[in-house]
Order: structure tokens, then C-alpha cells, then sequence
């Protein structure tokens, strides 16, 4: 059996690039970081980040272009695609997410960048620019090893653990 699944949450690093294939067909890419924080042997706090490029097809795409700027909160959920093409210098090669599954972040994370107003029944709505207080948010960081267990007596000791 294979599999090939990658899911990633992370904020979009570049704004989503539209085009046609010569069939009409829609596809959209962009990049999307991710970041992973933990405490290193000397007990400093140590942050990366690291930045996929994601390819989506058809009516994702089109969905992807028009409501997902840079800095938005996203949800991928793919697989992972290399391509190679000839260029200077010799064969060149990227490694791809090509989403299969998307879903936004929260309107406070960005989307768009506006807000709508409140107005009364049959009024249209007027867009307004958020301010960029609300579009930060506390997303809760998990960090390896940060935490404390309770100490139990019936500790798992890592040899008895059957793979």
C-alpha cells in the first residue's frame, strides 16, 4: 500500500497567481509557511520557518485567487508532486503540494482584508479595511517538550512499546 498525503496549516506567503492552461482549465499557485517552535538542548526557545509552494486546480483555484490574500490562515490538505523542466543551467526540479482539499482560515485571520459593515435589511453591504489589530490572533503554539506530565506509577518505558 502507498500513500502520498501531506496536510499543512500555515499563513499564505505569497498572493495566489491565477492562469488558464491553453484548455481553460484554472490553476492557481502560491507559497504558504509554516513555522515549528522548541526549546533547544540549552534551553533556548528556537523558531523555523518553512515555506511550501501549493498548486490548485479548477474551481479551488478561482475560490483560492479571489478570497485568500497574503497572510490569511490556511488549511491544505494534498499530495505531494515533483516536476522537472530544462532550464539554464540544466535540469531543474520543484517539489509541489497540489491541494486536493482547502479550507480558510477565520475572517479575523485576514481574509480578503475586509470586514463588512453593519447595515440595515436591503441596504448593500460596503466593504471596510480591517484594522490590523483585528487581524492579528493567539493561535496557541504546542512545542515539544514544553510541557509537564504528571508523573504516574505506571511510567511507559519505550522498550515495551511492541514496534
Amino acid at each position: 500500500m502507498n500513500l502520498n498525503k501531506a496536510l499543512l496549516i500555515g499563513r499564505v506567503a505569497s498572493d495566489p497567481e491565477l492562469k488558464s492552461t491553453n484548455s481553460g482549465q484554472s490553476v492557481c499557485s502560491f507559497r504558504i509557511a509554516t513555522n515549528r517552535t522548541w526549546k533547544d538542548t540549552s534551553g533556548q526557545k528556537r523558531e523555523e520557518a518553512q515555506f511550501h509552494n501549493i498548486v490548485l486546480w479548477g474551481k479551488q483555484a478561482e475560490l483560492a485567487s479571489q478570497y485568500m490574500p497574503k497572510g490569511s490562515l490556511v488549511y491544505i490538505e494534498g499530495r505531494l508532486q515533483t516536476r522537472s523542466w530544462e532550464g539554464q543551467g540544466g535540469k531543474k526540479y520543484i517539489t509541489e503540494i497540489v491541494g486536493e482539499k482547502i479550507q480558510f482560515g477565520p475572517k479575523s485571520a485576514g481574509t480578503a482584508g475586509f470586514s463588512g459593515n453593519q447595515n440595515q435589511p436591503g441596504q448593500k453591504e460596503i466593504a471596510k479595511p480591517v484594522k490590523k489589530q483585528e487581524l492579528e490572533e493567539d493561535i496557541p503554539v504546542i512545542e515539544d517538550g514544553s510541557f509537564d506530565v504528571p508523573e504516574s506509577k505506571d511510567e511507559i518505558d519505550v522498550k515495551d512499546i511492541p514496534f
